[in-house]
């Protein structure tokens, strides 16, 4: 996992699969640069993860709530294939806004 920020946005590029062993760790890391790097929104980059499962779902909702009680966003890009339908049956689509980039995704905060 790659974590840095630009502006008020901590962009997070995730690399490898998310289950119920990385996905702890990888709560875990997000919110301590969030919140040590006093960013406002988040983006996700999922173009490096092939597999995910219901934890990594979990995590991606916990973090959107806690940034929308913060008054922020949380945006999603780079999910194609397989994870896509994982996100289409979490209903994640109708809550979380999904960009084609990070760029894409950094433009529509600004």
């Amino acid at each position: 996992m790659d974590i840095y920020s630009q502006g008020n946005n901590l962009i997070i590029k995730i690399i490898g699969d998310i289950d119920h062993h990385s996905s702890e760790e990888l709560r875990d890391k997000i919110d301590k640069e969030f919140f040590r790097l006093r960013c406002k929104n988040m983006v996700f980059d999922f173009n490096n993860v092939k597999f995910m499962d219901s934890s990594g779902i979990g995590m991606i909702i916990g973090r959107y709530k806690s940034i929308e009680k913060l008054g922020g966003s949380l945006c999603l890009c780079g999910i194609k294939g397989d994870l896509a339908r994982i996100f289409e049956i979490s209903g994640l689509y109708r809550i979380i806004n999904v960009f084609d980039s990070i760029e894409t995704a950094l433009k529509s905060l600004q």
